[in-house]
C-alpha cells in the first residue's frame, strides 16, 4: 500500500490546531507540524498531539509556502519518503474518509500530481464573512488549473516541480498548481468533502486585509505567469483605478460621466448578485456577499500596489494576516 504523510502548518491557530491534530491522529501516518514564530503554545500542543516539531527560524520571512517546504523536507529526510503528502493548514480538519479517496484516486491515475476536494466552514452562520468563504470553497470536481493548500500531493511530483516558491505570500499553493501542470502533471478535484475550515472572520477588518493579501497574490503570482490572474488583476484596475479616477474628473467637468461611472458600478453588482443566485446563494445571501465582491476590488488593488512597491524597492516578502 502507498505511503502517506502529511504535514500541518500553523502559526498562532490555538484551538484551530488543537482539532487539526486530533483529526489526523487516527490515520496512522506521520504528521510534521511546521511553527512560524507561535506564541501561543502552539509548540507544546502539537508535541503532545504526538506531530513531530520544525520551528522556523525567525531570519527569513515566514510564509506558508516556506513552511509547506520544510514539513516536506522533515518527512522526506528519513529513510521512508512517502510516496503521498497530506498538506494542510493548521486552522483545517480533515474530514474522516478523505485521506483513503485521495490516496485511491493518486494510486489510480499516474499522471495525477495533486488531488483535493472540497473544504467547508465550520461556522458560516457566525458572520457574512464566513460565509463568503464558505462558498468561495465550492468549486466544480473535475481537473482544474489551481487549488488551496490543502492537498494531497504526489512526492514525485514535488520534487520534479521543486515544492512551493518560499517568497509567494498569497496564491502560493496556486502558483505550485500553475508550474505542476506545466510539468505535465494533472491537478484535480474530487467531488468528496476534504477539510473543515475555520475562517474566524467576525469583523470587517479581518476581511478588508484578507482581500488585500489576495490582491498581492494577484500580482506576485502574475508577474511569475503572467496567464495566471489575468481577468482579476484586469477587473482590479478598472474598477478600483480606472474609474474612481473618471468619478473624481467628472465632479469638475462632466456630471453626466459621474452618473454613467455610479450607473456601471450598479450594474456590476446586480450582475454579481444574478451570478451568486444561479450558484444557489438565496437573496439575502447573494445580495450581502455582492457588497463584499463589489467592493473587495479596493482593498485588492492596495495588495496589488504593496506588491509592486515592494519589488521596486527590493522589500522582503512578508506575510499579510488577518487573524
Amino acid at each position: 500500500m502507498s505511503l502517506i504523510g502529511a504535514v500541518v502548518i500553523g502559526r498562532n491557530e490555538g484551538a484551530r490546531l488543537v482539532a487539526c491534530l486530533a483529526s489526523l491522529a487516527d490515520q496512522q501516518i506521520r504528521v510534521v507540524y511546521v511553527d512560524s514564530g507561535s506564541t501561543d503554545g502552539s509548540v507544546k500542543a502539537a508535541e503532545e498531539a504526538g506531530a513531530e516539531v520544525v520551528i522556523l527560524d525567525t531570519d527569513t520571512p515566514f510564509t506558508a509556502a516556506r513552511a509547506r517546504n520544510a514539513g516536506y523536507r522533515a518527512l522526506a529526510s528519513t529513510g521512508t519518503r512517502p510516496d503521498y503528502v497530506q498538506f494542510v493548514d493548521g486552522d483545517c480538519r480533515i474530514v474522516p474518509g478523505w485521506m483513503a479517496k485521495a490516496r485511491a484516486a493518486l494510486d489510480a491515475q499516474p499522471d495525477l500530481g495533486i488531488v483535493t476536494g472540497w473544504r467547508a466552514e465550520i461556522h458560516p452562520e457566525a458572520s457574512v464573512y464566513n460565509r463568503l468563504c464558505d462558498f468561495e470553497w465550492h468549486r466544480p470536481a473535475g481537473d482544474i488549473e489551481g487549488c488551496g493548500g490543502d492537498m494531497m500531493v504526489r512526492a514525485e511530483a514535488f520534487e520534479a516541480a521543486g515544492g512551493f516558491n518560499p517568497r509567494i505570500i498569497a496564491a502560493e499553493d496556486e502558483e505550485f498548481c500553475t508550474r505542476m501542470r506545466k510539468a505535465g502533471w494533472r491537478v484535480h478535484r474530487l467531488p468528496e468533502d476534504m477539510t473543515l475550515h475555520d475562517a474566524n472572520m467576525l469583523r470587517f477588518g479581518q476581511w478588508w486585509q484578507r482581500a488585500v493579501r489576495t490582491g498581492h497574490g494577484f500580482s506576485q503570482v502574475g508577474a511569475l505567469h503572467p496567464e495566471y490572474f489575468t481577468k482579476e488583476r484586469r477587473r482590479v484596475w478598472i474598477y478600483a483605478a480606472l474609474l474612481p479616477v473618471l468619478a473624481v474628473g467628472a465632479l469638475f467637468t462632466e456630471p453626466l460621466l459621474l452618473l454613467a461611472v455610479l450607473a456601471v458600478y450598479l450594474l456590476s453588482y446586480l450582475r454579481t448578485v444574478q451570478g451568486l443566485r444561479r450558484a444557489g446563494l438565496d437573496l439575502r445571501d447573494a445580495a450581502e456577499q455582492a457588497v463584499l465582491l463589489t467592493l473587495s476590488k479596493f482593498p485588492n488593488l492596495l495588495g496589488m500596489l504593496t506588491y509592486i512597491w515592494r519589488m521596486a524597492t527590493r522589500k522582503d516578502m512578508r506575510i499579510i494576516e488577518y487573524k
